[in-house]
This record gives structure tokens, C-alpha cells and sequence, in this order.
């Protein structure tokens, strides 16, 4: 094999495909990157069993064939090659020759015929959205995964499809975040569940524009990413989601609309005197007109009062403050609505249209 490439081509190429490079592995060719120049395009794959990416790169093959080069190796080098053209060639035996302007590395590689292919996925199953959105969707739900294994179900987003309509949630337990999207076209009903994991790297790797799309399609095992000359491809979780509905109510006896940007820099305030890993409650007192954040400490304490508009009765609540943060972060709107019921019933920040549910419950305190 001889290819010949721009070393920002070859860069861009090998910091998409790392995202499936797995750090533990019982298969050593698992940590190569495989380099396949066999069909007329150079290719690079990378598959850890669960998530697989292979991306088109720009460059010529002058001599087609294959070869799997240790990942993280091939990845340093590149990165830290003059910016000019690089060659790189293969021998019958396995030996890869990286040349670009007085810098000559000769690594050994492995046989690309031994590196195991993507599962195929039937492209027949899609929605078309654009980057821009995906990405900020999975922003905006992945704070609220699970991160331990124990309950798999909760380490992955749903990913629900009902006419026009995608719905995408998650939870951990603590709190459930939901986000639905308009699409542009009507599709069959559809349910998964998609890995965390996959959804934090994917989302590393789209552009954010909004005129770039990706087409993403389904299988009963498997989702599939398509876009800019990449393809990403995950196993699901399988088994049956976690039915939220019962756990969404409409019903409240407090309503109240608050400044979003006050809420969230007073809360980061607070947690000023929380020590890592304390797990302090912001005690919230609802009243007429204002809302009065309160918190309790060993390195000291703060109260702070924020101007609201009410309707309902007054309340007195706690919430683990970084749960709050998490969702205020994530959520554009000046202004939000907030829907309490009492101090051990969840809170809900959702807008009109219910483009974005945030519930979270709280946690008790002494008052």
C-alpha cells in the first residue's frame, strides 16, 4: 500500500475515528486504527464491539492494500508531523513507513484482513436532521444518564419516533430529562435505546452547523450515524424503557416564572461553600413575590433573594443544587416557568409547548 495525504486531512480523519478506539481490550487489533486504500478511497476504522466509526479521507493511493497500525502510536505521530504532505507505505511485511519532509518512522502494523468489519446496517429505516440539532439535543438530555452500570437501561437515552415528532430522554434515578424535536417529515413509530457513551462521542464529531445533516437509521440492534464522509455505527440496549409517563404530571399547587441567568449564577454562588463530594441541599422558600435560596454549610453559609412571579401557594422545598444547574444550563429561554407541588412531590421546569421537560426531585432537609 502507498497513500499520500495532507497531514490536516490525516489529522481530522484520525481524531474522529480515536472516539472508537476502546482503552481496555482483550483483542490487541481492537487498538489499531485499520487503513483500508483496497476500493479506490482511503479509509480508517476503528471498532470497539460496541461503537464502530469509519471515515473517508482525502488524500491518493498511489499502491492500494490495508493495514491496522496501533491507534494511539499513529495517532502522536501524525499529530506531531511538519503541516506538509505525508506518504505512507506499506512492505509485505507488515512494516508501515511514515514519511513527511526529513521525518522518516517505521512502525510494525498488523494484517488489515484480521481487523473485524462494522456490522452491516440496513439503510432503509432513517431520519434526516441536521447537526446543529443533534447535537444540541444530546446536550441537552446527556447530563442525566446514569453513570454507574448498575441499571444498564439508565446508562443510555430513548430515543422515541412518533409521526413528527422525535423524543429523546434519559434519567438516572434523581431527575429526567426530555427534549422533543420537530421533523420535517412524518415516520413509522419508533422506540430504542442508544448508549450514553455512543452519544457523548458522536456528538464530538458533528460539525454543529446547522445546514450540515445527518441521516441516522435503525435496525433492531443497531443505529447508524451518516454524515460527512463518516458512518458511525452502535449496538442498542436492549430490553424495554423505562415508562416515564406515570411520572409526569400536570398538577400543581405552585407556579412561578423566574430569570434564568439570576437562578442559575446564585445557585453557582451557593455552591461556593459546598465541599466536593458534601451533599448539601439549597433550601428554597417560595413566597409572594420573591424566592429565597438558602444554604447551610461547614464552611459557612448564604441566603440571596431573587424577584419571581407566583401563582399558587407558598413552599418551602430542598433540591441538590447541581441537578438544578445541570438542567438551567442547558435550557436557552430567558425566562422559566418552574411547577412545585410540595417539598417531596418532583419539580418541573418545562416550557409552553413542552419543547424541553426537566423533573427533578427533591431532597430532604432540616428546616
Amino acid at each position: 500500500m502507498k497513500i499520500v495525504c495532507q497531514k490536516n486531512e490525516l489529522l481530522k480523519s484520525v481524531n474522529i475515528v480515536m472516539k472508537a478506539v476502546p482503552s481496555k481490550t482483550t483483542m490487541p487489533i481492537l487498538e489499531c486504527i485499520l487503513i483500508d486504500a483496497t476500493r479506490g478511497e482511503i479509509k480508517f476504522t476503528t471498532n470497539d464491539m460496541e461503537l464502530g466509526i469509519e471515515t473517508v479521507v482525502n488524500g491518493s493511493i498511489l499502491e492500494k492494500g490495508k493495514i491496522a497500525l496501533d491507534a494511539r502510536l499513529f495517532s502522536e505521530i501524525i499529530r506531531k508531523l511538519p503541516e506538509n504532505e505525508v506518504t505512507i507505505e506499506t512492505d509485505n511485511k507488515l512494516q508501515a513507513t511514515i514519511l513527511c519532509e526529513k521525518a522518516q518512522f517505521s512502525i510494525s502494523g498488523k494484517d488489515g484482513e484480521d481487523y473485524p468489519y462494522l456490522p452491516f446496517v440496513e439503510k432503509d429505516n432513517s431520519i434526516c436532521i441536521s447537526q446543529f440539532t443533534l447535537k444540541e439535543v444530546i446536550k441537552q438530555t446527556i447530563f442525566s444518564i446514569a453513570q454507574n452500570e448498575n441499571n444498564r437501561m439508565m446508562t443510555g437515552e430513548l430515543f422515541e419516533i412518533s409521526d413528527n415528532i422525535l423524543k429523546v430522554v434519559s434519567l438516572d434515578g434523581h431527575r429526567i430529562s426530555i427534549r422533543k424535536i420537530e421533523l420535517k417529515e412524518n415516520y413509522e413509530k419508533k422506540k430504542i435505546v442508544v448508549p450514553g457513551k455512543t452519544l457523548i462521542e458522536i456528538s464530538k464529531i458533528l460539525s454543529g452547523e446547522t445546514e450540515d445533516m445527518v441521516n441516522i437509521y435503525f435496525t433492531k440492534n443497531h443505529i447508524l450515524f451518516e454524515f460527512d464522509n463518516t458512518i458511525a455505527v452502535s449496538r442498542l440496549i436492549e430490553g424495554e424503557y423505562f415508562r416515564i409517563e406515570q411520572m409526569l404530571s400536570s398538577d400543581y399547587e405552585t407556579k412561578l416564572k423566574i430569570n434564568k441567568k439570576e437562578l442559575l449564577n446564585c445557585i453557582d454562588r451557593a455552591t461556593l461553600l459546598i465541599k466536593e463530594g458534601d451533599k448539601k441541599p439549597i433550601i428554597i422558600g417560595i413566597s409572594d413575590t420573591s424566592m429565597e435560596l438558602k444554604i447551610n454549610s461547614q464552611i459557612g453559609s448564604m441566603n440571596e433573594q431573587i424577584s419571581i412571579e407566583k401563582e399558587g401557594k407558598d413552599i418551602l422545598i430542598g433540591f441538590n443544587p447541581r441537578f438544578l444547574m445541570d438542567a438551567l444550563r442547558v435550557i436557552d429561554d430567558e425566562t422559566i416557568t418552574i411547577y412545585l407541588v410540595n417539598p417531596k412531590a418532583p419539580c418541573f421546569i418545562r416550557d409552553d409547548a413542552e419543547s424541553y421537560i426537566y423533573l427533578i426531585l427533591p431532597v430532604n432537609f432540616n428546616a
